[in-house]
């Protein structure tokens, strides 16, 4: 299932800045921010929490979103395995309009950002993340 708009590629690193280090000259417009948060996920198992340090990065109308785990319950992102390098390659993600419909169709909080990550692993090698958000939250994250 592939719909909606393609606007980010994501990176999983070991260490953040080495990660960032490989965007500089190649069209990054200003140092990103670096966010350290902890993200509660639901699964059907239940809550769990995902402690990250990330940051997004702009090339032209693609985000870069790299994120470094701290700690990793589910193993999301040791799915991604070292590679020699500093980043490696975790997944796509696609802005949706309608959420509710989106969420009935593939059988699954927040109120300005909502998203999913399904395991598209067996036919694209990577995980689909699709995301929801206002218009004001788009603008945000856009600004970043």
């Amino acid at each position: 299932m592939l719909e909606g708009r393609l606007y980010q590629l994501g990176y999983i690193c070991d260490d953040l800045e080495e990660g960032i280090a490989q965007f500089r000259g190649r069209g990054m417009t200003h140092e990103p921010r670096i966010m350290e948060v902890e993200q509660p996920v639901d699964t059907p198992n239940g809550e769990f929490v995902n402690h990250i340090r990330l940051c997004f990065i702009w090339i032209g109308d693609m985000q870069y979103e790299l994120i470094q785990p701290l700690t990793d319950p589910l193993g999301v992102y040791a799915n991604a395995p070292s590679n020699g390098g500093p980043i490696r390659f975790h997944q796509v993600c696609f802005r949706v309009k309608d959420w509710l419909d989106f969420r009935a169709r593939v059988d699954m909080g927040g109120d300005n950002l909502q998203f999913l990550y399904l395991d598209g692993r067996g036919r694209f090698g990577h995980y689909l993340e699709y995301t929801w958000m206002t218009d004001e939250a788009w603008d945000q994250i856009r600004a970043m």
